[in-house]
């Protein structure tokens, strides 16, 4: 038995979520752009799909789980399980208006004509800030709707902010924080489950360890712990005596987070030739 998984295409959704089965060890391979490939080291068959279907044949069981936008999962509001997030394709949902116009909060949008492509999520959010105006749905190029007369507002995606920069447009609120989304179908037969559970466990170490950083230093023992306080570990760091008389050496692992301030806490604590190592996998 094999997991079915649904991945968009094409696009950069395609692309990371491609690198994310790699680096969990799941190798596909598709030559001339096949709609369907199987995996080489894992019983799992992989579906090429546009993005905007996936949540419809993970529901239709046609496929058992999928990667898909966060957003594009609550606009088609389908019935599937939200799994995992995976903290890529990380971008959001937001409203803009005409640069020369001003923004005096949600009340500026009311019986104004808003342009989406995500007619869904905007009537929820209008509904909930209690503001009447008129959705006009449109399938692409959202941003300039108001440039040519369609709508006095936008809600659209927003990365950088640039498209709408070059559009005359600013970001006035956001509507969704969206980012990539493990889904899957809300009955999965037992062996698929145990299968989905085994890639999740995959997908957490691979997380894990890009967040975190291997750090190896060598400390003077009388400082040692001060160090290790500020060296905390998973359980505690790892000490190992030195050659030099007086001198341990220090192994332990830090979040990306807090990587920079540890490092100057170190230094300041005589820690000395620091080396830092990236985690391909990590288990806990």
């Amino acid at each position: 038995m094999k997991l079915k998984i649904a991945i968009q295409k094409s696009g950069r959704l395609h692309d990371d979520s491609m690198k994310l089965l790699h680096e969990c060890g799941i190798h596909i391979h598709n030559g001339m752009n096949r709609l369907k490939a199987e995996a080489e080291d894992f019983p799992m068959e992989v579906l090429f799909l546009r993005d905007d279907d996936i949540p419809q044949y993970v529901e239709d069981a046609v496929a058992d789980i999928g990667i898909v936008g966060e957003n594009v999962m609550h606009e088609k509001a389908k019935s599937v399980d939200l799994v995992e997030k995976l903290g890529f394709s990380k971008c959001r949902l937001s409203l803009a208006i005409p640069r020369e116009q001003d923004w005096n909060g949600m009340q500026s949008l009311r019986d104004k004509r808003i342009a989406t492509s995500y007619p869904r999520i905007l009537q929820n959010f209008l509904n909930k800030n209690k503001i009447r105006a008129e959705i006009h749905e449109i399938s692409g190029s959202v941003e300039i709707a108001p440039g040519i007369g369609l709508a006095d507002a936008i809600c659209d995606l927003v990365s950088s902010g640039s498209t709408l920069l070059s559009n005359g447009l600013k970001e006035v609120h956001p509507v969704l924080q969206s980012e990539a989304v493990l889904i899957a179908h809300e009955a999965l037969e037992l062996p698929k489950a145990e299968l989905l559970r085994q890639l999740i466990f995959r997908i957490n170490a691979v997380r894990k360890a890009r967040n975190n950083k291997y750090i190896l230093l060598n400390a003077p023992n009388e400082k040692l712990e001060a160090i290790i306080n500020i060296l905390p570990g998973m359980k505690s760091p790892t000490v190992l005596p030195l050659a030099e008389k007086g001198w341990s050496s220090v192994h332990s692992v830090v979040t990306e987070h807090d990587f920079w301030q540890i490092i100057e806490k170190l230094k300041a604590n005589g820690a000395q030739g620091i080396l830092v190592v990236p985690i391909e996998k990590m288990i806990i």
